[in-house]
């Protein structure tokens, strides 16, 4: 009798080409009285997409978590990484959001796109990464919707191995607004 093999899922991604970005007030940050870790930076993986629940977790990370040495992991789920219309909008997402990051807390991005559903993927690209923290935007839904419909932050919250943070929306986004997961 031989073992049930599981059928492994096809795995596609492409990375982004993000353009070189240097900070304007100094190469290298002052840290001489950090401790080793934070000199060194932590990898901070934030999923995004072109809604404004996932602008505002992307915003409330930069503020509230990312220091100067840190590095962020920009994924974006896509259907196809095949469909160049689909891509180019994706990479012009991530050039907007890898400048913002740089002008507003100095950190170095890095992006990828990767084809699949976004909650697997993200759990996937957690796993691969093994940042300090798991960064998802929330489309406020209420607990009978999300059990109903399924949700994004539920599935990481419970299949991510790495510490998620769900950031709700805040007042200024408008809930009418559908982002892609």
């Amino acid at each position: 009798m031989e073992p049930v093999k599981e059928e492994e899922e096809v795995y596609s991604w492409r990375e982004v080409n993000l353009p070189a970005l240097s900070p304007t007030a100094a190469a290298e940050p002052e840290l001489e009285r950090e401790t080793g870790e934070r000199r060194r930076g932590r990898d901070i993986l934030i999923a995004v997409d072109h809604g404004p629940n996932s602008k505002h977790a992307f915003d409330w990370a930069l503020i509230h978590l990312c220091r100067l040495a840190d590095t962020i992991h920009l994924v974006h789920a896509v259907s196809s990484v095949q469909n160049q219309i689909v891509y180019d909008m994706s990479q012009g997402l991530m050039e907007k959001l890898a400048i913002e990051a740089m002008d507003v807390a100095m950190v170095r991005t890095k992006a990828r796109i990767v084809e699949g559903d976004a909650a697997k993927v993200i759990c996937k690209e957690a796993e691969r990464l093994k940042p300090a923290a798991v960064v998802i935007g929330s489309r406020g839904r209420g607990l009978i919707q999300s059990v109903l419909q399924g949700s994004v932050g539920e599935y990481c919250l419970h299949h991510c191995k790495t510490a998620p943070i769900i950031v709700v929306p805040g007042k200024g986004t408008s809930p009418s607004c559908i982002p892609c997961f």
